[in-house]
Order: C-alpha cells, then structure tokens, then sequence
C-alpha cells in the first residue's frame, strides 16, 4: 500500500512501463506495506471506515495532514528563531555555520540546525511531565 514514486521506466517487476502512459511510476515497500497491514488487522474497525469515504474526503484529508506537518514545522522554525533572537551569541555561531550557503539558505539551515541542535541538548521531558494530582 505504501508507493513511492520511481524516476526509472519499469513497472514493480523490472518490465519496461508502457510509452504512452503519462501516470507516475510507483513502488512497493515491504516493510512499510508490513506494517500497514499489521495496523489494519488490529485496527478493522478504522479500516472499514476509511474505505467507506468517498475518495475525495480521503484526498482532502492527506492535504490536511501534508498542510498540518507544514505548519508544525514553521511553528517549531519561529519558536528556534526566537531563541536565537533572544541568545545573540548563539544566533552568530550559528550564522558561521551557515555563512557559506547562499543567502536564501542560510536562515532555514541555522533554524533547522539550532533545532536539532536544542532537542539533543534539552530534549522534551514528556513523561516527567506527567498528569499532576
């Protein structure tokens, strides 16, 4: 179920894909397909549900996914930014970092290195966190 697009002209048994067709070439990953399966036999009930949609609730509800992750993503791109802004030092070490890329690059790369940079160094504590009494 999980497909990829391929750039190569065969199909998924390695014969050559027809000449006039204009669809993407799309592959199978085992070990995804694996775990796709395993979740619909432990989940039928969600499975049932999602076949039952119409096809285009279920596209809409992939753009709605695609557009949440990109939103997450700026959202946690604007929190680094405003640690850096608030850490001048820090904001200039990673501005080196980055000072050979071009100038269009620079900021998403310091943002997205000062992120992982600040999740190995301060990690979330979400169990410690726990629901308190």
């Amino acid at each position: 179920m999980s497909l990829k697009r391929s750039d190569k002209n065969t199909n998924g048994n390695g014969a050559s894909a027809d000449a006039g067709g204009d669809s993407p070439k799309l592959r199978d990953n085992v070990e995804i397909n694996t775990k796709i399966d395993a979740y619909i036999q432990a989940n039928p009930k969600e499975w049932n549900y999602i076949q039952s949609l119409p096809r285009e609730r279920v596209e809409r509800m992939l753009v709605l996914q695609n557009v949440n992750k990109l939103e997450r993503r700026e959202r946690v791109r604007n929190s680094v930014m405003k640690q850096l802004e608030a850490n001048p030092e820090l904001k200039e070490a990673y501005r080196k970092l980055v000072k050979n890329l071009p100038a269009e690059q620079q900021e998403k790369a310091m943002a997205s290195i000062a992120a992982r940079t600040l999740r190995t160094v301060a990690p979330r504590q979400q169990q410690s966190q726990g629901a308190r009494v």
